[in-house]
Protein backbone atom coordinates (compact mmCIF):
# COMPACT_ATOMS: atom_id res chain seq x y z
CA UNK A 1 0.00 0.00 0.00
CA UNK A 2 1.43 3.33 -0.93
CA UNK A 3 1.99 5.43 2.26
CA UNK A 4 -0.27 8.05 1.71
CA UNK A 5 -3.54 5.67 0.94
CA UNK A 6 -6.21 5.07 3.62
CA UNK A 7 -6.92 1.90 4.56
CA UNK A 8 -9.70 0.00 2.86
CA UNK A 9 -12.76 -0.68 4.80
CA UNK A 10 -15.67 -2.88 4.25
CA UNK A 11 -17.93 -1.74 2.26
CA UNK A 12 -20.72 -0.19 3.27
CA UNK A 13 -24.43 -2.44 3.41
CA UNK A 14 -26.93 -1.96 1.20
CA UNK A 15 -29.46 1.17 2.16
CA UNK A 16 -32.06 -1.75 3.31
CA UNK A 17 -29.42 -3.10 5.66
CA UNK A 18 -28.36 0.40 7.28
CA UNK A 19 -27.48 -0.42 10.86
CA UNK A 20 -29.75 1.96 11.80
CA UNK A 21 -32.52 0.38 10.25
CA UNK A 22 -32.20 -3.22 11.76
CA UNK A 23 -33.65 -4.13 15.62
CA UNK A 24 -31.13 -3.86 18.32
CA UNK A 25 -30.95 -7.95 18.52
CA UNK A 26 -29.92 -8.49 15.18
CA UNK A 27 -27.29 -5.32 15.57
CA UNK A 28 -26.31 -7.24 18.85
CA UNK A 29 -25.68 -10.37 16.67
CA UNK A 30 -23.36 -8.51 13.95
CA UNK A 31 -21.42 -7.04 16.66
CA UNK A 32 -20.63 -10.23 18.32
CA UNK A 33 -19.65 -11.43 15.44
CA UNK A 34 -17.37 -8.46 14.53
CA UNK A 35 -15.83 -8.85 18.07
CA UNK A 36 -15.43 -12.84 18.12
CA UNK A 37 -12.83 -11.92 14.88
CA UNK A 38 -11.16 -9.07 16.27
CA UNK A 39 -10.73 -10.84 19.60
CA UNK A 40 -8.85 -13.48 17.57
CA UNK A 41 -7.14 -11.67 14.99
CA UNK A 42 -5.56 -9.20 17.94
CA UNK A 43 -3.69 -12.52 18.98
CA UNK A 44 -2.10 -12.55 15.36
CA UNK A 45 -0.90 -8.92 14.34
CA UNK A 46 2.28 -8.91 13.38
CA UNK A 47 2.70 -4.98 13.45
CA UNK A 48 1.56 -2.08 16.13
CA UNK A 49 1.59 -4.82 18.91
CA UNK A 50 1.76 -2.41 21.57
CA UNK A 51 -1.42 -0.62 20.84
CA UNK A 52 -2.67 -4.08 19.83
CA UNK A 53 -2.23 -5.12 23.23
CA UNK A 54 -4.52 -1.96 24.52
CA UNK A 55 -6.96 -2.43 22.12
CA UNK A 56 -7.37 -6.27 23.02
CA UNK A 57 -8.10 -5.10 26.85
CA UNK A 58 -10.78 -2.92 25.64
CA UNK A 59 -12.38 -5.43 23.60
CA UNK A 60 -12.07 -7.96 26.24
CA UNK A 61 -14.08 -5.07 28.52
CA UNK A 62 -16.48 -4.52 25.60
CA UNK A 63 -17.32 -8.51 25.55
CA UNK A 64 -18.44 -8.11 29.37
CA UNK A 65 -20.68 -5.18 28.94
CA UNK A 66 -22.38 -6.34 25.71
CA UNK A 67 -23.09 -10.08 27.93
CA UNK A 68 -24.43 -7.92 30.54
CA UNK A 69 -26.82 -5.79 28.63
CA UNK A 70 -27.95 -8.91 26.33
CA UNK A 71 -28.87 -10.24 30.05
CA UNK A 72 -30.50 -7.11 31.05
CA UNK A 73 -34.58 -8.37 30.97
CA UNK A 74 -35.80 -5.15 28.77
CA UNK A 75 -32.40 -4.75 27.03
CA UNK A 76 -34.28 -4.60 23.51
CA UNK A 77 -36.60 -1.88 24.20
CA UNK A 78 -34.24 1.02 25.26
CA UNK A 79 -33.91 3.20 22.39
CA UNK A 80 -30.74 4.55 23.54
CA UNK A 81 -28.85 1.47 21.84
CA UNK A 82 -30.77 2.19 18.28
CA UNK A 83 -27.76 5.11 18.47
CA UNK A 84 -25.15 2.90 20.47
CA UNK A 85 -24.91 -0.15 18.10
CA UNK A 86 -25.09 1.47 15.00
CA UNK A 87 -21.91 3.23 15.97
CA UNK A 88 -20.51 0.55 17.53
CA UNK A 89 -20.75 -2.04 14.90
CA UNK A 90 -19.22 0.64 12.32
CA UNK A 91 -16.06 1.48 14.95
CA UNK A 92 -15.75 -2.44 14.89
CA UNK A 93 -15.81 -2.90 11.30
CA UNK A 94 -13.21 0.15 10.84
CA UNK A 95 -11.41 -2.17 13.20
CA UNK A 96 -11.33 -5.27 11.71
CA UNK A 97 -9.68 -3.56 8.43
CA UNK A 98 -7.23 -2.24 10.36
CA UNK A 99 -6.58 -5.88 11.63
CA UNK A 100 -6.22 -7.34 8.90
CA UNK A 101 -3.75 -5.28 7.63
CA UNK A 102 -1.68 -5.52 10.53
CA UNK A 103 -1.55 -9.55 10.46
CA UNK A 104 -0.02 -9.67 6.30
CA UNK A 105 3.13 -10.73 7.30
CA UNK A 106 5.24 -7.46 6.39
CA UNK A 107 3.49 -4.10 6.75
CA UNK A 108 4.00 -2.01 3.92
CA UNK A 109 1.89 1.06 4.82
CA UNK A 110 2.55 4.29 6.34
CA UNK A 111 3.32 3.80 9.67
CA UNK A 112 2.36 7.20 11.45
CA UNK A 113 -1.25 7.12 9.34
CA UNK A 114 -1.84 3.34 10.79
CA UNK A 115 -1.10 4.72 13.79
CA UNK A 116 -3.00 7.82 13.73
CA UNK A 117 -6.10 5.44 12.96
CA UNK A 118 -5.41 2.41 15.38
CA UNK A 119 -5.30 5.72 17.85
CA UNK A 120 -8.84 7.09 16.91
CA UNK A 121 -10.39 3.94 16.97
CA UNK A 122 -9.09 3.37 20.16
CA UNK A 123 -10.34 6.37 21.78
CA UNK A 124 -13.68 6.05 19.85
CA UNK A 125 -13.93 2.31 21.24
CA UNK A 126 -12.86 3.97 24.81
CA UNK A 127 -16.30 6.21 24.58
CA UNK A 128 -18.47 3.26 23.48
CA UNK A 129 -17.35 1.79 26.84
CA UNK A 130 -18.14 4.71 28.77
CA UNK A 131 -21.51 4.77 27.33
CA UNK A 132 -22.43 1.51 27.45
CA UNK A 133 -21.00 1.13 31.43
CA UNK A 134 -23.29 4.23 32.24
CA UNK A 135 -26.09 2.26 30.42
CA UNK A 136 -25.76 -0.54 32.54
CA UNK A 137 -25.02 1.19 36.01
CA UNK A 138 -28.12 3.41 35.37
CA UNK A 139 -30.50 0.07 35.67
CA UNK A 140 -32.86 1.46 32.89
CA UNK A 141 -32.18 -1.89 31.13
CA UNK A 142 -33.88 -3.40 33.75
CA UNK A 143 -36.94 -1.61 33.35
CA UNK A 144 -39.58 -1.60 31.03
CA UNK A 145 -39.99 1.10 28.38
CA UNK A 146 -43.01 1.63 28.87
CA UNK A 147 -41.98 2.99 32.75
CA UNK A 148 -39.11 4.85 31.19
CA UNK A 149 -41.33 7.28 29.14
CA UNK A 150 -43.64 7.84 31.93
CA UNK A 151 -43.30 11.05 33.48
CA UNK A 152 -43.70 10.94 36.85
CA UNK A 153 -46.25 13.58 38.57
CA UNK A 154 -45.98 15.55 42.12
CA UNK A 155 -47.09 12.83 44.07
CA UNK A 156 -44.67 9.93 42.23
CA UNK A 157 -43.35 6.99 44.22
CA UNK A 158 -39.81 8.06 44.80
CA UNK A 159 -38.25 4.95 43.22
CA UNK A 160 -40.17 5.81 39.91
CA UNK A 161 -38.77 9.69 40.57
CA UNK A 162 -35.15 8.32 40.92
CA UNK A 163 -35.54 6.20 37.99
CA UNK A 164 -37.19 8.59 35.82
CA UNK A 165 -33.76 10.49 36.74
CA UNK A 166 -31.59 7.95 36.14
CA UNK A 167 -32.69 7.26 32.31
CA UNK A 168 -32.96 10.99 31.69
CA UNK A 169 -29.10 11.61 32.59
CA UNK A 170 -28.23 8.95 31.08
CA UNK A 171 -30.15 9.76 27.38
CA UNK A 172 -28.53 13.13 28.28
CA UNK A 173 -24.90 11.99 28.20
CA UNK A 174 -25.09 8.81 25.62
CA UNK A 175 -27.52 10.00 22.73
CA UNK A 176 -27.02 12.53 19.79
CA UNK A 177 -28.26 16.57 19.74
CA UNK A 178 -32.28 15.06 19.80
CA UNK A 179 -31.65 12.66 22.63
CA UNK A 180 -30.00 15.41 24.42
CA UNK A 181 -32.88 17.99 23.86
CA UNK A 182 -35.40 15.93 24.94
CA UNK A 183 -33.56 14.85 28.03
CA UNK A 184 -33.09 18.48 28.63
CA UNK A 185 -36.74 19.44 27.58
CA UNK A 186 -38.26 16.73 30.27
CA UNK A 187 -35.74 18.11 33.03
CA UNK A 188 -36.89 21.33 33.43
CA UNK A 189 -40.26 20.24 32.97
CA UNK A 190 -39.93 17.93 35.95
CA UNK A 191 -38.57 20.60 37.79
CA UNK A 192 -40.28 23.46 37.29
CA UNK A 193 -43.81 20.86 38.26
CA UNK A 194 -42.19 19.77 41.26
CA UNK A 195 -40.16 21.92 43.77
CA UNK A 196 -39.59 18.40 45.40
CA UNK A 197 -37.39 16.84 42.48
CA UNK A 198 -34.64 19.30 42.92
CA UNK A 199 -32.81 17.46 45.55
CA UNK A 200 -33.25 14.15 44.04
CA UNK A 201 -32.03 15.28 40.60
CA UNK A 202 -28.60 16.72 42.53
CA UNK A 203 -28.58 12.91 44.12
CA UNK A 204 -29.44 10.93 41.36
CA UNK A 205 -28.59 12.62 37.99
CA UNK A 206 -24.72 13.84 36.44
CA UNK A 207 -24.95 18.04 37.62
CA UNK A 208 -21.01 17.98 36.58
CA UNK A 209 -22.21 16.73 33.11
CA UNK A 210 -25.29 19.07 32.77
CA UNK A 211 -22.26 21.61 33.63
CA UNK A 212 -20.15 20.88 30.94
CA UNK A 213 -23.17 21.69 28.91
CA UNK A 214 -22.82 25.59 29.56
CA UNK A 215 -19.23 25.62 27.75
CA UNK A 216 -19.77 27.75 24.30
CA UNK A 217 -18.66 24.97 22.19
CA UNK A 218 -22.07 23.17 22.53
CA UNK A 219 -25.17 23.22 20.03
CA UNK A 220 -27.08 26.95 21.17
CA UNK A 221 -30.10 25.34 21.67
CA UNK A 222 -28.41 22.56 24.52
CA UNK A 223 -26.65 25.50 25.77
CA UNK A 224 -29.48 27.38 26.93
CA UNK A 225 -31.66 24.21 28.00
CA UNK A 226 -28.79 23.61 30.33
CA UNK A 227 -28.48 26.94 31.49
CA UNK A 228 -32.27 26.75 32.16
CA UNK A 229 -31.72 23.95 34.18
CA UNK A 230 -28.93 24.99 35.97
CA UNK A 231 -30.57 28.17 37.06
CA UNK A 232 -33.29 25.81 38.70
CA UNK A 233 -31.28 23.91 40.36
CA UNK A 234 -29.14 26.86 41.72
CA UNK A 235 -31.97 28.25 42.74
CA UNK A 236 -34.29 25.80 44.34
CA UNK A 237 -32.89 24.18 46.85
CA UNK A 238 -29.71 23.71 49.48
CA UNK A 239 -28.90 20.20 48.31
CA UNK A 240 -28.81 21.04 44.49
CA UNK A 241 -26.98 24.68 45.11
CA UNK A 242 -24.45 22.96 47.18
CA UNK A 243 -23.96 20.16 44.26
CA UNK A 244 -24.06 22.91 41.52
CA UNK A 245 -21.18 25.15 43.47
CA UNK A 246 -18.87 21.77 44.12
CA UNK A 247 -19.33 20.59 40.32
CA UNK A 248 -17.79 23.86 39.47
CA UNK A 249 -20.93 25.95 37.99
CA UNK A 250 -19.68 29.03 39.10
CA UNK A 251 -17.11 29.59 37.08
CA UNK A 252 -19.18 28.51 33.65
CA UNK A 253 -22.16 30.96 34.70
CA UNK A 254 -19.75 34.01 35.61
CA UNK A 255 -18.61 33.26 31.87
CA UNK A 256 -22.33 33.38 30.33
CA UNK A 257 -22.99 36.32 32.73
CA UNK A 258 -20.20 37.81 30.53
CA UNK A 259 -20.60 36.51 27.42
CA UNK A 260 -23.79 35.02 26.57
CA UNK A 261 -26.80 36.45 25.51
CA UNK A 262 -29.61 38.61 26.97
CA UNK A 263 -31.72 35.50 27.84
CA UNK A 264 -28.38 33.40 29.01
CA UNK A 265 -27.16 36.23 30.73
CA UNK A 266 -30.45 36.32 32.98
CA UNK A 267 -30.87 33.16 33.77
CA UNK A 268 -26.89 32.87 35.21
CA UNK A 269 -27.06 35.58 37.33
CA UNK A 270 -30.16 34.00 38.70
CA UNK A 271 -28.23 31.11 39.79
CA UNK A 272 -25.02 33.24 40.70
CA UNK A 273 -26.64 35.11 43.29
CA UNK A 274 -28.62 31.95 44.70
CA UNK A 275 -24.68 30.38 44.68
CA UNK A 276 -23.72 33.56 46.51
CA UNK A 277 -26.46 33.41 49.03
CA UNK A 278 -24.58 30.61 50.68
CA UNK A 279 -21.20 32.62 52.57
CA UNK A 280 -18.88 29.50 52.06
CA UNK A 281 -19.36 30.03 48.23
CA UNK A 282 -18.70 33.53 48.26
CA UNK A 283 -15.21 33.59 47.97
CA UNK A 284 -14.95 32.05 45.09
CA UNK A 285 -16.37 34.77 43.23
CA UNK A 286 -12.92 36.80 42.94
CA UNK A 287 -11.11 33.51 41.33
CA UNK A 288 -13.03 33.47 38.88
CA UNK A 289 -12.53 37.46 38.23
CA UNK A 290 -16.53 37.59 39.47
CA UNK A 291 -16.76 41.03 40.70
CA UNK A 292 -15.95 43.05 37.91
CA UNK A 293 -17.94 41.05 35.80
CA UNK A 294 -21.37 41.03 38.29
CA UNK A 295 -20.36 45.17 38.36
CA UNK A 296 -20.71 45.63 34.30
CA UNK A 297 -23.92 42.91 34.64
CA UNK A 298 -25.39 45.64 37.02
CA UNK A 299 -24.13 48.76 34.84
CA UNK A 300 -25.46 47.38 31.51
CA UNK A 301 -27.38 44.39 31.86
CA UNK A 302 -31.33 43.88 31.29
CA UNK A 303 -33.24 44.87 34.25
CA UNK A 304 -33.47 41.10 35.52
CA UNK A 305 -29.63 40.43 35.12
CA UNK A 306 -29.45 43.75 37.10
CA UNK A 307 -31.82 42.73 40.11
CA UNK A 308 -30.19 39.04 40.66
CA UNK A 309 -26.25 40.63 39.75
CA UNK A 310 -26.73 43.64 42.29
CA UNK A 311 -28.04 40.68 44.37
CA UNK A 312 -25.05 38.58 44.28
CA UNK A 313 -22.82 42.07 44.86
CA UNK A 314 -24.63 42.00 48.17
CA UNK A 315 -24.45 38.68 49.28
CA UNK A 316 -20.21 38.98 48.74
CA UNK A 317 -19.90 42.32 50.04
CA UNK A 318 -19.56 40.90 53.75
CA UNK A 319 -16.39 39.28 52.45
CA UNK A 320 -13.14 41.77 53.46
CA UNK A 321 -11.24 40.63 50.82
CA UNK A 322 -14.31 40.71 48.29
CA UNK A 323 -15.18 43.89 49.71
CA UNK A 324 -12.33 45.63 48.89
CA UNK A 325 -12.40 45.06 45.19
CA UNK A 326 -15.77 46.07 45.27
CA UNK A 327 -14.69 48.94 45.76
CA UNK A 328 -11.33 48.89 43.94
CA UNK A 329 -13.50 47.80 40.52
CA UNK A 330 -16.27 50.52 41.30
CA UNK A 331 -19.11 49.54 42.62
CA UNK A 332 -20.36 52.25 44.94
CA UNK A 333 -21.49 54.49 41.53
CA UNK A 334 -23.28 51.57 39.90
CA UNK A 335 -24.94 50.84 43.22
CA UNK A 336 -25.98 54.00 43.49
CA UNK A 337 -27.32 54.71 39.87
CA UNK A 338 -29.23 51.12 40.64
CA UNK A 339 -31.04 53.38 43.49
CA UNK A 340 -32.20 55.76 41.06
CA UNK A 341 -32.59 53.28 38.01
CA UNK A 342 -32.98 49.95 39.14
CA UNK A 343 -36.18 47.48 39.37
CA UNK A 344 -38.02 47.94 42.96
CA UNK A 345 -36.16 44.59 43.86
CA UNK A 346 -32.71 46.11 42.45
CA UNK A 347 -33.32 49.22 44.63
CA UNK A 348 -33.74 47.17 47.46
CA UNK A 349 -30.94 45.17 47.15
CA UNK A 350 -28.90 48.12 45.86
CA UNK A 351 -29.52 49.70 48.62
CA UNK A 352 -28.57 46.81 51.00
CA UNK A 353 -25.00 46.58 49.67
CA UNK A 354 -24.49 49.88 50.33
CA UNK A 355 -25.20 49.86 53.56
CA UNK A 356 -22.80 47.30 54.19
CA UNK A 357 -20.30 48.92 52.69
CA UNK A 358 -21.04 52.05 54.66
CA UNK A 359 -20.89 50.06 58.11
CA UNK A 360 -17.71 48.52 57.10
CA UNK A 361 -15.39 51.17 57.38
CA UNK A 362 -14.07 55.06 56.42
CA UNK A 363 -12.73 54.08 53.29
CA UNK A 364 -16.30 52.99 51.76
CA UNK A 365 -17.96 56.00 53.98
CA UNK A 366 -15.57 58.41 51.98
CA UNK A 367 -16.24 56.66 48.27
CA UNK A 368 -19.82 57.20 48.87
CA UNK A 369 -19.54 60.65 49.93
CA UNK A 370 -16.90 61.11 47.14
CA UNK A 371 -19.42 59.71 44.74
CA UNK A 372 -22.03 62.32 45.90
CA UNK A 373 -23.91 59.90 47.55
CA UNK A 374 -25.55 61.76 50.51
CA UNK A 375 -27.98 63.94 47.98
CA UNK A 376 -28.68 60.99 46.60
CA UNK A 377 -29.69 59.15 49.49
CA UNK A 378 -31.40 61.49 51.30
CA UNK A 379 -34.41 62.57 48.75
CA UNK A 380 -35.05 58.67 48.13
CA UNK A 381 -36.30 57.78 51.66
CA UNK A 382 -39.41 60.40 50.60
CA UNK A 383 -39.64 59.03 47.45
CA UNK A 384 -39.62 54.85 47.82
CA UNK A 385 -42.40 52.75 49.00
CA UNK A 386 -40.63 49.84 50.15
CA UNK A 387 -40.03 49.88 53.90
CA UNK A 388 -36.57 47.28 53.19
CA UNK A 389 -35.16 49.76 50.93
CA UNK A 390 -35.73 52.68 53.14
CA UNK A 391 -34.52 50.93 55.82
CA UNK A 392 -30.85 50.09 54.47
CA UNK A 393 -30.72 53.53 53.16
CA UNK A 394 -31.47 55.28 56.75
CA UNK A 395 -28.62 52.59 58.04
CA UNK A 396 -26.18 53.80 55.37
CA UNK A 397 -26.75 57.54 56.18
CA UNK A 398 -26.58 56.95 59.77
CA UNK A 399 -23.25 55.09 59.12
CA UNK A 400 -22.09 58.45 56.93
CA UNK A 401 -23.35 60.22 59.88
CA UNK A 402 -20.05 60.04 62.11
CA UNK A 403 -18.63 62.05 59.77
CA UNK A 404 -18.77 65.82 60.93
CA UNK A 405 -19.54 66.98 57.59
CA UNK A 406 -22.12 65.00 56.84
CA UNK A 407 -23.67 65.35 60.79
CA UNK A 408 -23.80 69.16 59.64
CA UNK A 409 -25.56 68.34 56.84
CA UNK A 410 -28.56 66.20 58.62
CA UNK A 411 -29.02 68.43 60.80
CA UNK A 412 -29.61 71.43 59.21
CA UNK A 413 -32.11 69.92 57.02
CA UNK A 414 -35.36 70.72 57.93
CA UNK A 415 -36.74 68.10 55.00
CA UNK A 416 -34.72 65.35 56.36
CA UNK A 417 -35.55 65.66 59.92
CA UNK A 418 -39.53 66.19 59.01
CA UNK A 419 -39.05 62.83 57.62
CA UNK A 420 -37.56 61.27 60.74
CA UNK A 421 -40.32 62.32 62.76
CA UNK A 422 -42.69 60.51 60.09
CA UNK A 423 -40.81 57.33 60.21
CA UNK A 424 -40.83 57.16 63.88
CA UNK A 425 -44.66 58.14 63.64
CA UNK A 426 -45.58 55.81 61.02
CA UNK A 427 -42.86 53.52 60.20
CA UNK A 428 -42.54 49.84 61.26
CA UNK A 429 -40.62 49.41 64.55
CA UNK A 430 -37.16 49.11 62.57
CA UNK A 431 -37.22 52.14 61.29
CA UNK A 432 -38.49 53.94 64.28
CA UNK A 433 -35.46 52.67 65.93
CA UNK A 434 -33.19 53.37 63.20
CA UNK A 435 -34.74 56.68 63.46
CA UNK A 436 -34.51 57.57 66.72
CA UNK A 437 -31.20 56.59 67.09
CA UNK A 438 -29.83 58.99 64.18
CA UNK A 439 -31.88 61.50 65.39
CA UNK A 440 -30.12 61.73 68.93
CA UNK A 441 -26.99 61.81 66.97
CA UNK A 442 -27.22 65.09 65.00
CA UNK A 443 -27.35 68.52 66.25
CA UNK A 444 -30.89 70.16 65.47
CA UNK A 445 -32.28 73.57 65.75
CA UNK A 446 -35.07 74.48 68.62
CA UNK A 447 -36.84 74.69 65.11
CA UNK A 448 -37.04 71.60 64.05
CA UNK A 449 -37.21 69.99 67.50
CA UNK A 450 -40.20 71.86 67.56
CA UNK A 451 -41.83 70.71 63.70
CA UNK A 452 -41.27 67.00 64.76
CA UNK A 453 -42.71 67.18 68.81
CA UNK A 454 -45.47 65.17 67.38
CA UNK A 455 -43.58 62.12 67.62
CA UNK A 456 -42.51 62.21 71.23
CA UNK A 457 -45.83 60.01 72.19
CA UNK A 458 -44.58 57.52 69.69
CA UNK A 459 -41.22 57.67 71.33
CA UNK A 460 -42.55 57.35 74.90
CA UNK A 461 -44.47 54.47 73.20
CA UNK A 462 -41.40 52.43 72.30
CA UNK A 463 -39.72 52.64 75.50
CA UNK A 464 -42.00 50.02 76.72
CA UNK A 465 -40.95 47.32 73.38
CA UNK A 466 -37.81 45.40 75.08
CA UNK A 467 -37.27 44.28 71.24
CA UNK A 468 -35.35 44.79 69.10
CA UNK A 469 -32.50 45.39 71.23
CA UNK A 470 -31.55 49.22 71.62
CA UNK A 471 -35.21 50.53 70.77
CA UNK A 472 -35.84 51.94 74.38
CA UNK A 473 -32.36 53.33 74.63
CA UNK A 474 -32.81 55.04 71.36
CA UNK A 475 -36.65 56.54 71.67
CA UNK A 476 -35.60 57.61 75.29
CA UNK A 477 -32.55 59.80 73.97
CA UNK A 478 -34.52 61.36 71.14
CA UNK A 479 -36.67 62.33 73.39
CA UNK A 480 -34.46 63.72 75.81
CA UNK A 481 -33.02 65.41 72.97
CA UNK A 482 -36.11 66.88 71.77
CA UNK A 483 -36.99 67.81 75.41
CA UNK A 484 -34.17 70.97 75.42
CA UNK A 485 -37.35 72.90 73.74
CA UNK A 486 -39.59 74.34 76.66
CA UNK A 487 -42.94 73.81 74.51
CA UNK A 488 -42.30 70.25 73.63
CA UNK A 489 -41.68 69.78 77.81
CA UNK A 490 -45.17 71.28 77.89
CA UNK A 491 -46.88 69.39 75.15
CA UNK A 492 -45.36 66.04 76.69
CA UNK A 493 -46.95 66.65 79.80
CA UNK A 494 -50.32 67.90 78.08
CA UNK A 495 -50.18 63.95 76.29
CA UNK A 496 -52.12 62.14 78.87
CA UNK A 497 -51.23 58.94 77.62
CA UNK A 498 -48.12 59.15 77.18
CA UNK A 499 -47.69 61.00 80.87
CA UNK A 500 -49.54 57.53 82.18
CA UNK A 501 -47.27 55.60 80.01
CA UNK A 502 -43.77 57.00 81.42
CA UNK A 503 -45.76 56.47 85.19
CA UNK A 504 -46.59 53.09 84.61
CA UNK A 505 -42.51 52.89 83.14
CA UNK A 506 -41.42 54.06 86.54
CA UNK A 507 -43.59 51.54 88.42
CA UNK A 508 -40.54 49.30 90.11
CA UNK A 509 -43.04 45.82 89.86
CA UNK A 510 -42.91 46.87 86.05
CA UNK A 511 -40.06 45.13 84.82
CA UNK A 512 -40.39 44.99 81.34
CA UNK A 513 -38.38 48.29 81.32
CA UNK A 514 -35.17 49.44 82.45
CA UNK A 515 -35.96 52.29 85.12
CA UNK A 516 -32.95 54.33 83.32
CA UNK A 517 -35.06 55.13 80.33
CA UNK A 518 -38.40 56.55 81.87
CA UNK A 519 -36.00 58.39 84.60
CA UNK A 520 -33.97 60.15 81.76
CA UNK A 521 -36.96 61.27 80.14
CA UNK A 522 -38.79 62.53 83.62
CA UNK A 523 -35.41 64.26 84.24
CA UNK A 524 -35.51 66.23 80.99
CA UNK A 525 -39.23 66.83 81.51
CA UNK A 526 -38.30 68.32 84.44
CA UNK A 527 -35.15 70.27 83.92
CA UNK A 528 -36.78 73.44 83.08
CA UNK A 529 -37.88 74.03 86.70
CA UNK A 530 -41.38 74.10 85.46
CA UNK A 531 -44.48 74.04 88.11
CA UNK A 532 -46.89 72.86 85.38
CA UNK A 533 -44.95 70.00 84.26
CA UNK A 534 -43.86 69.39 88.06
CA UNK A 535 -47.74 69.20 88.83
CA UNK A 536 -48.62 67.33 86.24
CA UNK A 537 -46.61 64.32 87.07
CA UNK A 538 -46.72 64.20 91.29
CA UNK A 539 -50.65 64.76 89.88
CA UNK A 540 -50.44 60.77 88.10
CA UNK A 541 -48.55 59.34 90.71
CA UNK A 542 -45.10 59.91 89.81
CA UNK A 543 -43.45 60.75 93.02
CA UNK A 544 -44.60 57.59 94.77
CA UNK A 545 -42.43 55.44 92.12
CA UNK A 546 -39.81 57.88 92.59
CA UNK A 547 -39.19 57.23 96.18
CA UNK A 548 -39.48 53.57 95.92
CA UNK A 549 -37.06 53.46 93.50
CA UNK A 550 -34.91 56.68 94.95
CA UNK A 551 -35.11 53.86 98.33
CA UNK A 552 -33.59 50.89 96.22
CA UNK A 553 -30.72 53.63 95.32
CA UNK A 554 -31.57 53.06 91.50
CA UNK A 555 -29.36 55.40 89.52
CA UNK A 556 -31.32 58.68 88.53
CA UNK A 557 -33.99 58.02 90.89
CA UNK A 558 -32.77 60.65 93.66
CA UNK A 559 -31.97 63.30 91.26
CA UNK A 560 -35.55 63.11 89.35
CA UNK A 561 -37.32 62.82 92.85
CA UNK A 562 -35.48 66.33 93.84
CA UNK A 563 -36.65 67.52 90.55
CA UNK A 564 -40.06 66.89 90.98
CA UNK A 565 -39.98 68.39 94.89
CA UNK A 566 -38.97 71.54 93.91
CA UNK A 567 -36.11 74.00 95.01
CA UNK A 568 -37.69 74.42 98.33
CA UNK A 569 -37.87 70.57 98.98
CA UNK A 570 -34.28 70.14 97.92
CA UNK A 571 -32.46 70.94 100.81
CA UNK A 572 -34.28 69.10 103.04
CA UNK A 573 -34.18 66.03 100.29
CA UNK A 574 -29.89 66.84 100.50
CA UNK A 575 -29.82 66.39 104.39
CA UNK A 576 -31.79 63.32 104.54
CA UNK A 577 -29.62 61.70 102.20
CA UNK A 578 -26.73 62.85 103.60
CA UNK A 579 -27.70 61.12 106.93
Amino acid sequence: MHPTEQPQLPPAPPPSEQPELQPPQTLLDLITGVLSLLLLSSLTVRSFLGRWQVLRSKLCLLQSSLSSISESPHWNENSLLHTLFPSLLSTLQRLKALSDQCTLSSFTGGKLLMQSDLDMASSSLSSHLHDLDLLLRSGILHQSNAIVLSHPGPGSDKDDLEFFIRDLFTRLQIGGIEFKKKALESLIQLLNDDEKSTPVVAKEGNVGYLISLLEVNNQPLIREQAVLAVSVLASSSEDSRKIVFEEGGLGPLLRILETGSIPLKEKAAIAVEAITANSENSWAISAYGGVSILIEACRSGSQPTQTHAVGALRNVASVEDIRMALGEEGAVPVLLQLLVSGTTAAQEKAANCISILASSGEYFRALIVQEKGLPRLMPLIQDLSSSDTIEHILRTISSLSVSDSVSRILSSSTVFIIQLGEFMKHGNMILQQISASLLSKLSISDGNKRAISSCMGSLVKLMESPKPVGLQDAAAQAIVLLLTVRSNRKDLVRDEKSVMRLVQMLDPKNEAVSKKFPLMVVIAVLSGGSDGCRKRLVAVGANKHLQSLAEMEVAGARKALQRLAGNRFKSIFSRTWRE
